[in-house]
């Protein structure tokens, strides 16, 4: 698939028990910057629609995203983490990946990110290695210096 083909599809309603993740904009891909094209969420708690953080799922296979960058990145707020609404939010975005032809998903995390690894073993992903960042990405500028590879079947 290429990005001038690419259409976003309806995520339709994702809610598990109180979790429900809220499309917040769709991105579309930047190839100069070799960014593929992105769902962005928010994390709800559905019945006071209070913000407990953020998810995103981008679509595509390039080796950056595969090899360092993930195909799902996720933050959830200080004063509401120990609920599992990262692995829950993960959990929900599974049906979206595979109707997008996605076969495995890559999730990569910080060696010393101890819960968002604890998330990838929640989902019952394998961590197949861990693998040194380009000293000319944008995560290295920003301190971090090797990444664990995480990859979910589907």
């Amino acid at each position: 698939m290429t990005h001038e083909d690419f259409t976003f599809l309806d995520p339709g309603t994702l809610v598990d028990q109180e979790l429900q993740l809220v499309l917040k904009e769709k991105t579309p891909a930047d190839p100069a910057k070799g960014y593929v094209p992105a769902y962005v969420f928010d994390m709800t708690l559905a019945d006071t629609q209070t913000v407990v953080g953020s998810i995103n799922f981008r679509v595509g296979d390039t080796d950056f995203l595969v090899r360092y960058g993930g195909h799902i990145g996720y933050e959830v707020n200080p004063e509401h983490r120990g609920h599992r609404f990262a692995a829950r939010s993960c959990l929900l975005l599974f049906p979206l990946a595979r109707a997008h032809g996605l076969k495995q998903l890559w999730l990569t995390v910080t060696p010393e990110n101890t819960p968002s690894r604890r998330t990838c073993e929640i989902l019952g992903a394998e961590m197949v290695e861990i693998v040194d960042l380009p000293k000319d990405s944008d995560m290295y500028a920003h301190g971090e210096r090797q990444k664990c590879r995480y990859r979910i079947d589907l």
